[in-house]
């Protein structure tokens, strides 16, 4: 290996270096320290209209399957990614639950059984932002099944429900916080809404001048919560009869 005590190369591919940035893999010389101006940087870089998370959920309440269609097939860069996406969505629908302490999720279950079904359930409607992401899997199960003509992989299809369910998840956000202080009870209707809206994103991604796709998109999405809570069921049973 060639002398580097004299020349600086690239800590990261070992490049000679001729400026402030290495040509070859475009690592800066040096990191500038970690600051308060830093931290407020990164904050902004997530929430700002240009490529953070405001711009990303703007894109998605009006055009979101043309939004994650250009995310697959075009351009990756223009918003957040889809797994920041909806751990960032599930953070916040956490905190507003905690914050306004409203019904957590669809899903209210609770019993005196000690059952390991009861347990999971409970865990399940105490942990709505995290249990959609497993629902997803089943979800996206059936959207493969209905949409398979189109010739999209299963991967592709989590991608689209990162971003649908993860707004699903903002407007329970924001119609449970709205509860919590008109007292109304208005969390079943963020519950609808975010049912149908990501019936119309699905419905809109695959091919939005088709009617059918929407009725579709809307069976696939109570198949996949449907098989999802008998696969709770299912574990449960298997668990408690094994003991």
């Amino acid at each position: 290996m060639q002398d580097q005590t004299s020349e600086a190369y690239c800590k990261k591919c070992e490049t000679k270096l001729s400026g402030s940035y290495c040509f070859n893999c475009g690592s800066p010389v040096a990191l500038k320290r970690i600051d308060r101006k830093y931290v407020f940087d990164e904050i902004g870089s997530v929430l700002n209209f240009d490529k953070g998370i405001l711009y990303t959920i703007k894109k998605l309440l009006l055009r979101p399957g043309k939004t994650v269609q250009e995310f697959i097939v075009e351009d990756r860069n223009r918003i957040v990614k889809p797994i920041v996406f909806i751990i960032v969505c599930s953070l916040i629908y956490t905190l507003t639950q905690q914050l306004f302490e409203f019904e957590d999720g669809y899903v209210n279950y609770s019993t005196g059984d000690t059952t390991t079904t009861s347990l999971i359930f409970e865990w399940v409607s105490s942990n709505y932002g995290y249990a959609n992401i497993l629902m997803a899997l089943f979800i996206g199960f059936w959207i493969k099944v209905f949409f398979r003509k189109y010739g999209y992989n299963f991967f592709e299809i989590l991608i689209l429900l990162c971003f649908t369910m993860g707004m699903g998840m903002l407007f329970f956000a924001v119609f449970g916080a709205i509860e919590s202080q008109i007292n109304v009870k208005i969390l079943d209707k963020g519950a609808l809404l975010s049912f149908f809206y990501i019936s119309w994103a699905i419905g809109q991604f695959f091919d939005k001048k088709k009617l059918f796709n929407y009725v579709k998109a809307f069976i696939a999405y109570l198949l996949g919560f449907l098989t999802f809570s008998l696969s709770v069921l299912l574990i449960g049973f298997m668990i408690d009869y094994m003991k």
